[in-house]
C-alpha cells in the first residue's frame, strides 16, 4: 500500500490540541538533564589544520577512550567523520576544551534530550514539565515557554522561577556536512553523511542527580500526565553509580505504572559512554517503559548484542532487529526514528494515534534541521515544500507487504540532503511523538 501522506492534517491540528493540553492539564513530563551546549561552527579548513597538527596514527577507538590531548582528539573525532557516525566522548583536560574554543567560532545551545525535547514541544505551543540537572539562567531562558513548568518543593511552577545562580554545564557539540573533505595521515576521504560529536567536559552528569521532590510530586499527584519521558544518563560510567540511580528510579516508576497507568513511559535511547551501563538502563527500562526510542546506530548496536547482524538498508532485517528486542523487552513497542524515515513496531495502542506522533516528530526535526532552530507551527508548515524521502516511501511502501501480527507504521521524512543542524534532531523528534499520548 503507498504512503498517504498526512502531514499538513496533523499540523493543522496541533494548535487546538496544544490548547486542548493546556486547558485540560494533559501534558508531557520529560525527564531528567539538561546543559548549556557549546556548538562549535563547523569549519572543515580548520579542522584539517588540526588533523595536520596533531593526527600522529591511522584513526581508531577503543572502549573507554576519552581525550586526554588533542592528539586523542584527532584520532578519535577523525575515526568518526570518516564513517559519518554520531558519538559521545569524554574531555578530560581543559586545555583540550580551551583549544577548541580558541580554534572554532562557537554558539550557545541546549543539551540533553529532556531539555531539547522540551523546548521543541513548548515552541509549538504545547505545555511540559520538565526535571533539570542544569537550571542555569541561559538554560532557562532558552526552555521559556508559556507552559513549560518545573517542580518546587510540592508544586508546579514556571520554569524561571526555578533558576539556579550556579554556573553551567558545558558540552562541547562539534557537528560536521556530509560532502566535505579531511586531510588523514595525507590522504583527503569524503565524509559520507552530515552528523555531530558531543565531547563532554562535565561531572554532574557522571551522576545524573535526580531531585527527591520531582519524584515525591508524581509520586501522590493525582492527575496523569499524558507521557513520560526518560532519558539521559547516557554520561555516566560507573556502572555502581548507574545502579544507585536505578535503586532512586524503580520504586518511583512501579508507583507511576500503578497510580498513572494512562502515562506512556517512554524510554528514549542513546549512544552510552559506558556499554555495560547502556546495558543495565535498558535491562532496567525495559520492564517498566511501554515504548523505547532509539535510531538504526542504535538498533544496530542493541541486535549485535543479542547475537543478531542485520542489514539496516531493508525492512526486512529491520523488522528483524527489532522483533528481537522486543522479545527481549516487555515493552508494547519501539519507535525507530532515521534521516529517512520514522516507525512504530509492536502492539496497537489503546486511542493513541501513532501516525500523528510519527509524523509530528517527523516535522518538527525537519524543521530545525532547516532553519537551525525549533520551529512553531508557521515555520513547520514551510517544511512542507521539502519532498518526501524516497528511500523512507520505499520502506513505507515494504511496510505494507509484511506478514506479521504486530502493528507496523511508517512515515517517510521530509528530508534535506545538506541540513543547516544536525543536533537535536532525535530529542526534537521525541518531542513531536510524545503530542499523540495527548488524549
Amino acid at each position: 500500500m503507498s504512503y498517504v501522506d498526512k502531514y499538513r492534517q496533523y499540523l493543522e491540528e496541533s494548535t487546538s490540541l496544544a490548547a486542548y493540553s493546556k486547558k485540560e492539564g494533559k501534558a508531557p513530563v520529560f525527564a531528567y538533564t539538561s546543559n548549556l551546549d557549546v556548538v562549535l561552527v563547523w569549519d572543515s579548513k580548520i579542522y584539517n589544520e588540526i588533523l595536520d597538527t596533531y593526527l600522529i596514527e591511522e584513526p581508531y577507538v577503543k572502549e573507554g577512550d576519552v581525550m586526554n590531548t588533542l592528539e586523542d582528539f584527532a584520532r578519535i573525532s577523525s575515526f568518526y567523520l570518516m564513517q559519518g557516525l554520531g558519538g559521545n566522548f569524554d574531555i578530560t583536560n581543559i586545555s583540550v576544551c580551551d583549544y577548541l574554543k580558541e580554534m572554532f567560532v562557537s554558539e550557545f545551545a541546549l543539551g540533553g534530550t529532556c531539555a531539547q525535547a522540551a523546548a521543541a514541544i513548548g515552541t509549538m505551543g504545547f505545555p511540559v514539565t520538565v526535571h533539570l540537572t542544569d537550571a542555569c539562567r541561559k538554560v532557562s531562558e532558552m526552555m521559556d515557554h508559556e507552559g513549560t513548568t518545573i517542580i518546587e518543593g510540592d508544586e508546579k511552577v514556571p520554569i524561571m522561577k526555578g533558576t539556579s545562580m550556579e554556573e553551567p554545564v558545558y558540552h562541547f557539540i562539534l557537528q560536521f556536512n556530509k560532502g566535505d573533505r579531511i586531510r588523514v595521515l595525507g590522504r583527503e576521504i569524503e565524509i559520507p553523511l552530515s552528523n555531530r560529536l558531543i565531547l563532554f567536559y562535565d561531572t554532574v552528569h557522571k551522576k545524573v542527580p535526580i531531585k527527591k521532590e520531582f519524584l515525591d510530586y508524581w509520586n501522590k499527584e493525582d492527575k496523569s500526565p499524558s507521557s513520560y519521558l526518560i532519558s539521559g544518563f547516557d554520561a555516566i560510567i560507573d556502572s555502581g553509580i548507574m545502579e544507585e540511580r536505578l535503586r532512586e528510579l524503580i520504586p518511583h516508576l512501579e508507583t507511576m505504572r500503578k497510580k498513572h497507568p494512562e502515562t506512556v513511559i517512554y524510554f528514549e535511547g542513546a549512544f552510552y559512554m559506558n556499554p555495560k551501563v547502556k546495558e543495565q538502563v535498558s535491562d532496567t527500562f525495559g520492564r517498566y517503559a511501554h515504548i523505547i526510542g532509539m535510531n538504526e546506530e542504535e538498533l544496530e548496536q542493541q541486535a549485535k548484542r543479542f547475537g543478531y547482524e542485520i542489514d539496516i538498508e531493508t525492512i526486512e532485517d529491520v523488522l528483524k532487529g527489532l522483533e528481537v528486542l522486543l522479545s527481549k523487552y516487555p515493552v508494547k513497542g519501539i519507535v525507530l526514528h532515521t534521516k529517512d524515515y520514522a516507525m512504530y513496531y509492536g502492539e496497537e495502542l489503546k486511542g493513541v494515534d501513532i501516525e500523528r506522533g510519527l509524523t509530528m516528530g517527523n516535522i518538527m526535526s525537519a524543521t530545525r534541521a532547516r532553519i537551525g532552530r525549533y520551529g512553531n507551527p508557521v515555520e513547520c508548515e514551510e517544511t512542507l515544500l521539502l519532498a518526501l524521502s524516497e528511500r523512507g516511501l520505499q520502506f513505507a511502501e515494504a511496510a505494507g507487504k509484511q506478514d506479521t501480527k504486530r502493528m507496523i507504521k511508517v512515515v517517510p521524512s521530509r528530508y534535506l540532503e545538506r541540513p543547516k543542524y544536525t543536533i537535536g534532531l532525535g530529542d526534537t523528534f521525541t518531542a513531536g511523538v510524545h503530542t499523540c499520548f495527548i488524549l
